[in-house]
């Protein structure tokens, strides 16, 4: 019953602060800043209960398919709080408000085996930490450069829609997005260098995919920072790559336990 309770909270939460952002997005009412954060916070701390409820155990920490989800997306709504304070990314709230509504009612409405991972083992902590942070990066930077995808092409059909007329300047947009990849990128770093050093045996048959698909990403991520320093890359070309190199990234990461712990039923 509780985690029910804290369930539906948190959607309400959600639901409240996404329609918030699609009446500030369509010009009803002005952006408030203070009450954006207010209802994030609200919503952070029920999602942060229901998690409690749900991963955490005595001695260990339930990183199945769902329950690890529920983690990321409540990390993803933390980062974007944090963000959004300092820089122009509101927009981003009306992507990630429902996608984090969504993992809570994938909790609640499916089951996946269990994933523990012990509190004492340090070391696979901070791999999990790094990883955690590095997929909500990316995920940011996915959802603003599909937002800087759109932008450029409305732009250039000279198109003033909604979405030109709430989102800020397409250069700064821009730099959002390198800014965005560049924390990702330092971070996923962290993360692969911390699996090699903590992980027994990273390229075991259960994490080969997931080790091959990091690795691949992060050459992605890689080049397209060196092209835009070298080459000038941005825009349309930009938004490409990055959405590819998540692409990557989230099959490596969800592809994996999918297969292993929804199919395979492995714990």
């Amino acid at each position: 019953m509780g985690t029910l309770i804290l369930a539906v909270t948190t959607l309400f939460l959600y639901s409240l602060g996404t329609a918030l952002q699609t009446l500030v997005f369509r010009g009803r009412i002005k952006p408030n800043r203070n009450l954006t954060s207010l209802l994030g916070v609200l919503a952070l701390i029920s999602h942060g209960a229901l998690i409690w409820d749900t991963v955490a155990a005595q001695t260990a920490l339930n990183m199945g398919f769902f329950p690890a989800s529920l983690l990321i997306s409540w990390f993803i709504v933390l980062l974007l709080l944090i963000l959004n304070s300092r820089k122009p990314m509101q927009a981003l709230f009306l992507a990630i408000y429902p996608l984090a509504a969504l993992t809570v009612v994938f909790v609640l409405a499916f089951h996946s085996p269990p994933h523990y991972v012990s509190q004492n083992n340090w070391g696979m902590l901070a791999h999990i930490a790094l990883s955690v942070t590095a997929y909500s990066l990316f995920t940011l930077a996915a959802v603003q450069a599909l937002l800087v995808h759109m932008q450029n092409r409305q732009l250039k059909r000279n198109y003033n829609s909604l979405l030109i007329r709430n989102l800020p300047p397409l250069q700064t947009m821009e730099s959002l997005l390198f800014e965005l990849l560049w924390a990702g990128v330092i971070v996923l770093t962290l993360a692969i260098i911390t699996g090699a050093v903590f992980v027994n045996d990273l390229f075991a048959q259960d994490l080969a995919h997931k080790s091959l698909f990091s690795i691949v990403s992060w050459l992605v991520f890689s080049a397209l920072l060196v092209g835009h320093y070298t080459q000038g890359w941005r825009g349309i070309t930009a938004s490409r790559w990055t959405l590819a190199g998540c692409v990557l990234l989230m099959l490596g990461y969800y592809g994996s336990k999918f297969v292993l712990e929804l199919i395979f039923q492995r714990t």
